[in-house]
């Protein structure tokens, strides 16, 4: 019995280390949940070309839009675990999305395998242009002594913008009148319009605007100023500096996906932000890369944990939900 045991263990073993070897033998769906043309649908075909290089089969992006990105992110949980269905998930599906959907059908962090981080995109605080505040010190007293007549944009409950400014609101300890638009286009175009106060979303969605000059940024959320806005001060500068967010966007697979084949992906993601053009082209959009630490799918595994710690009491606080 027990030679038994011995050799169905030993057959299970042989057949995971034959899929990693010849893995991948065909192409790979990578599933973002999102729309394409957004800054996640940006960042995953900039990075599944030399991916695609590296592996020798075609990464072929799959846009699942729907329900903040969750019903993506689920279709991806039950997927087959072999390597060939991959997801671009973010800060919002991979952590407000537990506090946001009261029934939500995955956790992220037991059903998916880490295979690692690909770019931030830092959040901006933004503005009409005529909002009478100069800086950002300015705006924290303007806005709590005008919270109750202060109109805040954002792109959805669950969007980025929407959980980005939450976390502001809960550090200002302000209650702006929320208005919400179908997606940040709309959004952004009441803003500039003036038609709507101020808005927290990611420097993809902003930048050109705050160049043109059609509407004011007060700070960035990250500990350094971005290349692609060199004149706008970091939130440590301008006077708050525990508001630090950003909307990161990492790939995932199923739950059970060979370590193997996760591995061979990580390598793959991992050559990719090394290829200097990769690299251009995502720090051009204002994208932050992973430091080296940071591109292990260890520490990806940890980081989902700390977003879900992070996300979950604010979004409580805040009485938000999706459902």
């Amino acid at each position: 019995m027990k030679a038994l045991f011995a050799a169905a263990a030993a057959l299970v073993l042989s057949a995971g280390a034959t899929l990693a070897q010849g893995y991948p033998n065909k192409p790979i769906t990578l599933v973002v949940p999102f729309a394409a043309g957004g800054p996640t649908d940006v960042i995953a075909r900039i990075v599944a070309e030399p991916m695609s290089r590296t592996l020798g089969q075609q990464i072929v992006i799959e846009n699942v839009a729907g329900a903040g990105g969750t019903t993506g992110t689920t279709r991806v949980a039950t997927a087959a675990p072999d390597g060939y269905t991959i997801m671009m998930g973010h800060m919002g599906t991979h952590g407000a999305a537990p506090a946001l959907y009261p029934k939500l059908k995955y956790d992220p962090t037991k059903d998916f395998e880490t295979i690692g981080m690909a770019a931030g995109t830092p959040i901006l605080l933004v503005a009409k242009k005529d909002l009478p505040p100069k800086d950002l010190k300015e705006f924290m007293a303007y806005a709590k002594a005008q919270s109750d007549k202060l109109n805040l944009a954002h792109a959805g409950v669950g969007s980025v913008s929407h959980t980005t400014a939450l976390l502001l609101n809960n550090q200002l300890a302000i209650k702006p009148s929320q208005v919400p638009y179908r997606g940040t286009g709309p959004a952004m175009n009441d803003l500039v319009a003036g038609q709507v106060d101020f808005m927290t979303d990611q420097i993809v969605n902003v930048v050109s605007q705050v160049k043109a000059g059609s509407i004011k940024a007060y700070a960035i959320a990250t500990p350094v100023r971005s290349p692609a806005l060199p004149d706008v001060p970091t939130t440590k500068e301008a006077g708050l500096p525990d508001y630090q967010v950003s909307a990161w966007n990492a790939l995932f697979a199923p739950k059970g996906t060979p370590a193997d084949v996760t591995a061979k992906l990580n390598d793959a993601l991992v050559k990719a932000l090394a290829d200097e053009n990769t690299r251009k082209r995502l720090l051009d959009l204002g994208g932050v890369l992973p430091e080296k630490d940071q591109q292990s799918q260890a520490w990806l595994k940890g980081f989902v944990a700390e977003e879900v710690a992070r996300w979950t009491p604010v979004i409580k606080a805040a009485g938000a939900t999706a459902e």
